[in-house]
């Protein structure tokens, strides 16, 4: 069953990066501003701060595996809508209903890795990374290649289709891990206890400036690729190479580094790096230089995103996980609405998407470092 949990999370995360070279783009074209464009894209993140909230503490209440079937069969449904859009606001409809309806599906994924994790003494999360991270890699580059044929369609069924094995998979194979006995056994903490742990308010905030970054990628790298004479597709290639990096580091030798060092050194690490790295591609007219950095942003990538997730299974338990990753997915989702929205604004007031992103995430790396100090 982990192996179908993993290839859910996949798919999952499909869903978004496939769509990073692809959204701006595709709203421009539908007669978007660089501002509604960014809007678009920062709707889907603001409304799955509330899926993230409804579904946390839905699979605490009702359990895994019924907040799973809704959320795939929902985030089917919704992607075939996409194509249908005739302009910028019904595509912004579009985006805010797919991010309610996806919005249940994360904390519900990732409660159920996390109930396997407690209970194992291998890397499960550094393997969930391994699936991110293959999905960075797999996700921006179809969308590009797809956009730059003019298959644009074929992005959203294509991964319709995927969300329709997921639902399969899960009805058949997928078993419940917090019985409803449990339910009835575990006491849960309210969520503003919850809100008050050390731990969840360092990776809470790890998780915004880890999709700040990726909101501003989702937003500017398409239009960087443009302005150094690039199709989408370069684009699509350049946001996959954190990917590949990020995927080396988790299933190879190179993860031991998480035995060596804390989850929170290593995820403040990362935060400082892929800070630094936006602010850096702002600034390079070079095309072969924006690989190197998105190979060191992948090293970034690769401490953060398993690092604050441990921290979320660390600090919980099985009455609390779903409320738990539902906080910590809402600034998540929180993120992607900064990251998108302060790239499309400064893009159209000063032509420096990238440089906001990184001056916001370098001040959240700060604030990590002193939470961490604090007793």
């Amino acid at each position: 069953m982990t192996k179908i949990i993993y290839f859910i999370i996949i798919v999952t995360f499909i869903d978004t990066f496939i769509q990073l070279p692809v959204m701006t783009p595709y709203a421009i074209s539908l007669g978007a501003t660089e501002t509604m464009a960014g809007l678009i894209i920062a709707v889907y993140s603001a409304l799955n701060v509330a899926g993230n909230i409804a579904g946390g503490y839905a699979v605490d209440r009702y359990g895994r595996k019924p907040v799973l079937v809704i959320g795939t069969v929902l985030s089917a449904a919704v992607l075939l809508f996409y194509p249908l859009a005739q302009d910028a606001e019904q595509l912004l409809i579009v985006r805010a209903i797919h991010g309610i309806v996806s919005g249940l599906l994360i904390p519900c994924v990732f409660a159920i890795a996390g109930d396997h994790a407690a209970k194992k003494s291998t890397k499960p999360m550094a393997y969930i990374g391994a699936g991110i991270g293959s999905a960075a890699i797999l996700g921006p580059a179809a969308g590009g290649i797809l956009a730059s044929r003019g298959l644009t369609d074929a992005v959203f069924y294509s991964v319709a289709v995927l969300f329709a094995i997921c639902i399969w998979l899960t009805v058949k194979y997928v078993s419940e891990s917090f019985k409803e006995r449990e339910r009835d056994d575990v006491a849960g903490a309210p969520i503003i206890e919850l809100l008050k742990h050390k731990k969840l308010q360092q990776a809470s905030l790890a998780a915004f400036a880890l999709m700040v970054s990726n909101g501003t990628l989702a937003f500017a790298m398409p239009l960087k690729a443009q302005d150094l004479g690039l199709t989408q597709a370069s684009a699509g290639i350049w946001l996959s190479i954190f990917g590949v990096t990020a995927v080396i580091i988790f299933i190879t030798k190179l993860n031991k580094i998480y035995d060596v060092f804390t989850s929170e050194k290593l995820t403040g690490t990362g935060l400082i790096t892929i800070g630094l790295i936006l602010g850096l591609i702002q600034w390079i007219s070079l095309p072969g230089i924006i690989p190197v950095l998105m190979f060191m942003y992948g090293i970034g990538f690769a401490f953060i995103f398993p690092s604050m997730n441990q921290m979320v299974t660390d600090m919980s338990n099985k009455a609390t996980r779903g409320k738990a990753f539902g906080i910590f997915y809402s600034f998540f989702s929180a993120g992607v609405v900064a990251g998108s929205s302060l790239a499309g604004f400064v893009s159209e007031k000063a032509g420096l998407p990238f440089t906001g992103g990184a001056a916001l995430i370098l001040t959240v790396s700060l604030l990590f470092i002193f939470i961490g100090k604090l007793r």
